[in-house]
């Protein structure tokens, strides 16, 4: 519980997404005094322009599929659908508006204090609001203001979009340009075939999804191929200029794309810049993210950092736990450290990823493995004459057979690896896996049908 104190506030947290309003909350739940600054719509990147809006649009564009797969299950479509941009995504924000009601209700209810302006350090105790110019002290401060996407210094970028952007369109491009290899670049991708545009992709090596498992990247890689989705390769992009209402990309020095639109996703960084962080003596790293230890505190005694800004796993999730964790450790009096060992992840690609634990490249780093894989076609693509094809692996340390990596590329992936990650943070072995009695028909036994190990010609990792 917070006594009496010489500060306006005993927590001011910058940054109103997922990791600063769980922690505010539980912290002024725990008795202190909090307030919370953000600059933007309250909710943070993923409900506001990010996971939920781009997720529906994932939703939308999947409708493309089931319409032509309808009439093996005897459906008959009268007509050729359309599809509205401009109208599906007003409905988007309005459900992002009612996402952000409820975080600003709960902050509400909770006790804390909210300010809708930016929020920079003055010193370590000292926060001045940008637009008002008021400034408020805290005993403790919390800085969780997130990442923004990666913008290339090339000329013509003001003329691309960044992922941002893409929740405002009001109508489907003919043909896009992406840039990127990355989850947000291949998501992307495949809403906008779906959607109906022509798309390409400018990328610099040579599968997507870099840091995945291998066999992940390749199965992703193959599917958009054959979605129709145009990947140059090995390809930077050096300039875009304006010609005749389109847009045209120089790539790699020589050859052009015309395009009418292009959107920029490169990645994302943390987004200190601004934040006053050298007046409070807060330091970064080489990549500009905030330092921390396992607890969340940064160099200066009374400030802590969670979620993208920290860019130590940049997950929703994983912000809301370091949130808890960092309230729980501060003002409930127990002290926890969130693990990011084994936290599941998915890509919400067509046919989705689901992964938790190792990599078979990382995994072979410092223990013997055995591989266990498989590539089927799912019951449902068979009957519509669908050749996609859904992979699975699991990674089995060999010493004692725990499993410490699993692997999907297939529908309902990120359904199921959410439990298979209970699995795995468990420590559970193999011989668990097959003594669990599979559910049949569906994609999820064939994780605990696998008996005979894989073998690949030649092992090696794919950069």
């Amino acid at each position: 519980m917070a006594g009496e104190s010489e500060y306006d506030y005993d927590l001011f947290v910058i940054g109103a997404g997922s990791g600063g309003v769980r922690a505010a909350r539980m912290s002024s739940n725990y008795g202190a005094r909090v307030a919370i600054a953000e600059g933007d719509r309250i909710g943070g990147t993923c409900v506001i322009r990010g996971c939920v809006p781009k997720k529906f649009m994932v939703y939308a564009s999947e409708y493309a599929k089931a319409f032509e797969t309808a009439p093996a299950y005897g459906w008959t479509i009268p007509e050729k659908p359309t599809f509205d941009l401009g109208a599906f995504l007003c409905s988007v924000q309005e459900e992002v508006s009612r996402l952000s009601g409820i975080y600003r209700r709960n902050l509400h209810n909770s006790g804390v204090e909210m300010m809708e302006e930016r929020a920079v350090l003055e010193d370590a105790h000292t926060v001045r609001l940008t637009k008002s110019g008021k400034t408020v002290t805290a005993d403790k401060i919390l800085i969780a203001v997130g990442g923004r996407p990666n913008e290339p210094e090339i000329p013509g970028a003001d003329l691309a979009m960044i992922s941002d952007d893409v929740f405002h369109m009001t109508e489907v491009p003919k043909h896009m340009t992406i840039i990127g290899g990355g989850f947000i670049a291949c998501e992307f991708a495949q809403v906008f075939r779906g959607l109906g545009a022509d798309v390409c992709m400018i990328y610099r090596g040579d599968i997507v999804l870099r840091g995945f498992d291998d066999d992940v990247r390749t199965q992703v890689t193959e599917t958009m191929k054959k979605t129709g989705i145009h990947l140059y390769t090995h390809a930077t992009l050096d300039a875009i200029e304006e010609k005749d209402g389109r847009l045209v990309c120089t790539v790699n020095g020589g050859p052009t794309i015309e395009t009418d639109s292009v959107l920029m996703a490169i990645g994302r960084h943390p987004w200190t810049d601004g934040l006053g962080l050298e007046a409070a003596g807060v330091e970064l790293d080489e990549n500009g993210a905030i330092k921390v230890d396992e607890y969340s505190r940064t160099s200066v005694d009374n400030i802590w950092a969670v979620g993208d800004v920290t860019d130590r796993l940049n997950l929703t999730p994983v912000a809301i736990r370091e949130g808890a964790a960092f309230a729980d450790t501060v003002f409930g009096d127990h002290e926890i450290a969130f693990n990011h060992e084994n936290v599941a992840a998915a890509v919400f690609t067509q046919p989705p990823v689901g992964v938790v634990g190792l990599t078979e490249h990382d995994a072979r780093q410092t223990m013997e493995v055995d591989i266990y894989r498989t590539v089927f076609r799912p019951m449902k693509n068979v009957l519509a004459g669908d050749e996609s094809r859904t992979m699975m692996k699991l990674v089995v340390r060999r010493s004692d057979q725990v499993v410490v990596g699993c692997h999907i590329v297939g529908p309902d992936a990120p359904e199921i690896i959410q439990a298979v990650a209970i699995a795995v943070k468990a420590g559970l072995t193999k011989r668990q896996f097959d003594q669990t009695c599979a559910v049949h028909p569906t994609l999820a036994e064939e994780l605990v049908t696998l008996r005979e190990k894989y073998v690949p010609d030649e092992v090696h990792s794919l950069e």
